[in-house]
């Protein structure tokens, strides 16, 4: 995933998520919940959003990676 120099808003984020909820494991649906509760600084949002992106189109590897990447970020904020 290359460098993206946008800002994406706390809607971005849902929008996004919600395009790609299908593809992701129901473990991190809870996880998504309760971070779409809470106040999130503009490079969380940002991080999040990258690993959504596209998420469906890659491959198994690459999911893994992003969710990893997501359980950390999900979890700690």
């Amino acid at each position: 995933m290359g460098e993206c120099k946008i800002d994406h808003s706390h809607e971005d984020v849902r929008k996004k998520y919600e395009e790609q909820s299908s593809f992701l494991p129901e473990e991190a649906k809870p996880l998504f919940e309760r971070f779409f509760n809470g106040e999130h600084t503009q490079d969380i949002l940002n991080e999040v959003f990258h690993l959504l992106k596209k998420y469906d189109l890659a491959s198994a590897e690459e999911r893994e990676e992003r969710n990893r990447r997501m359980d950390m970020v999900l979890k700690n904020v």
